[in-house]
């Protein structure tokens, strides 16, 4: 037993009237053309006569057509988690061939159709594997209404050809490229030249259908040659001009809008990747602020300045990490100060060395109004530091960074010492040049060139940045 809605069992009980009282009138009609009104008349003569039948039959078919849209096709619309049955599809082809027939009427055509846009629309849209019938149905249903307004306003015999014959098959040809072709074309070495053979076997059955579909429902009607004719020739236009370009353009512009999910799916992704290490600082920030802070003041009693300068711009660099690195832009100003801290605590660990020559070129005032994003620069330097500095060997690094037109220009050219298995900083370095590439390209598409050159004993990157205001 089939549970209703209470909306439809109201729905259901007004058309069936609906249509019982047109078919009433229908008999009447008929009555009234057999002399059954005001005249003695046989009552076999109306039983026996064709055109009885001919309308009990178009009104059952229009009823039971009905039914199956209402009980079955919007049930399956409403599916949440399925795949609608493919029964739809053969549903639509019935109503279709029976409005040819002649069997449903050009009014009823019109009911049917509303129907199917009522099921369209009152869709469970998030089921998006389903999206082929949706569409179809919203094709189909705009197709049989302008062909039932065509048939009532007697428009020219050309006109109805068009949407008797050229738009259903249309309609099929852009389902079929859409969803069934263009997923498999699109992945063979020449797809260009295996879609052309595909529309030229579509446009070369459609007018044999049509031929065949002309001889079997209009072969007696006026003009049929001319209107074979011209449908077959708007047709062949139609299936492979028209069709296989609009079908191409919205597969790949639904492609593009897929990549462009996935793309900004990514971009978040990168970004917390690249941000994770530093996010586990955050562990207990107060309690290392504090201890910080005590080293500063035991350094200052004890006159040990270069410890204290030391302690001071890891504080500075650690509230760097726990209060800008979390924001997705931040002024590049900020940035370059952390920079500068970093290379200013390296300094303190190498300035004993005489073989050791590190020379920056930062500019001291950058714009306030470029923003970038947090930690970019920092790990070219660090790997600078990781592998250009031995405290045996002589070491140079040089840093240079500018800024000019809203473009960045940041040189790191530094030597190449291989370190040893025990070194810390062998195990502990930066993020890594390969995530630094990666937030590049996500962040930054279009607006980044990157040169990296390396060769024995030394290693060079060169980055060009277009950075926008308040970016």
């Amino acid at each position: 037993m089939i549970k209703l809605k209470e909306t439809t069992k109201i729905e259901l009980w007004i058309v069936t009237s609906f249509i019982a009282i047109s078919c009433l009138f229908s008999l009447l009609q008929n009555l009234a053309a057999l002399g059954g009104l005001g005249s003695a008349f046989d009552i076999r003569t109306i039983f026996n006569d064709t055109i009885w039948t001919y309308t009990l039959f178009s009104h059952l078919v229009t009823t039971v057509f009905y039914l199956l849209l209402a009980l079955y096709v919007q049930k399956e619309f409403e599916k949440s988690d399925e795949k609608i049955s493919t029964a739809v599809f053969f549903i639509y082809l019935l109503i279709h061939i029976c409005f040819l027939a002649g069997f449903i009427s050009k009014y009823f055509i019109i009911l049917l159709s509303i129907k199917l846009m009522v099921i369209y629309f009152t869709r469970y849209k998030q089921n998006m594997p389903n999206k082929v019938y949706s569409e179809a149905t919203l094709l189909v249903a705009w197709s049989m209404l302008l062909h039932a307004c065509a048939l009532i306003l007697n428009a020219h015999p050309f006109i109805v050809a068009i949407f008797t014959f050229v738009s259903p098959l249309a309609i099929f040809s852009y389902i079929y490229l859409v969803y069934i072709q263009l997923p498999l074309i699109i992945k063979r070495k020449r797809p260009k030249l295996t879609y052309i053979g595909v529309i030229f076997l579509l446009t070369s059955l459609s007018s044999l259908l049509i031929v065949l579909t002309s001889l079997l429902f209009f072969s007696n009607t006026h003009d049929h040659d001319n209107v074979l004719g011209f449908s077959t020739a708007i047709n062949s236009i139609a299936q492979f001009i028209v069709v296989p370009l609009f079908a191409w353009n919205i597969y790949k512009a639904r492609n593009n809008k897929k990549d462009q999910e996935i793309y900004a799916l990514k971009t978040e992704l990168g970004k917390s990747d690249a941000n994770l290490n530093f996010l586990k600082s955050q562990i207990n920030p107060h309690f290392l602020f504090n201890a910080l802070n005590t080293l500063y003041g035991t350094a200052l009693q004890e006159k040990a300045e270069r410890t204290g300068e030391g302690i001071q711009k890891l504080g500075d660099m650690m509230r760097f990490m726990l209060q800008e690195n979390v924001e997705d832009k931040i002024l590049l100003s900020k940035d370059v100060d952390y920079l500068n801290n970093y290379i200013a605590l390296q300094k303190l660990r190498t300035s004993t060395s005489p073989e050791i020559v590190i020379q920056t070129q930062i500019e001291e005032e950058q714009p306030d109004d470029l923003a970038i994003a947090p930690m970019l620069l920092i790990p070219f330097v660090e790997n600078a530091f990781k592998h250009g500095i031995s405290l045996k060997y002589p070491s140079h690094i040089k840093i240079t960074l500018q800024t000019k037109n809203n473009t960045l220009y940041f040189d790191v050219h530094n030597s190449i010492h291989q370190k040893n298995e025990s070194d810390p900083e062998k195990q502990h370095g930066g993020i890594g040049l390969q995530n630094v590439k990666q937030r590049l390209a996500l962040l930054y598409p279009g607006r980044h060139e990157l040169i990296i050159r390396e060769s024995a004993k030394e290693f060079f990157i060169h980055l060009t940045l277009q950075l926008r205001e308040n970016d």
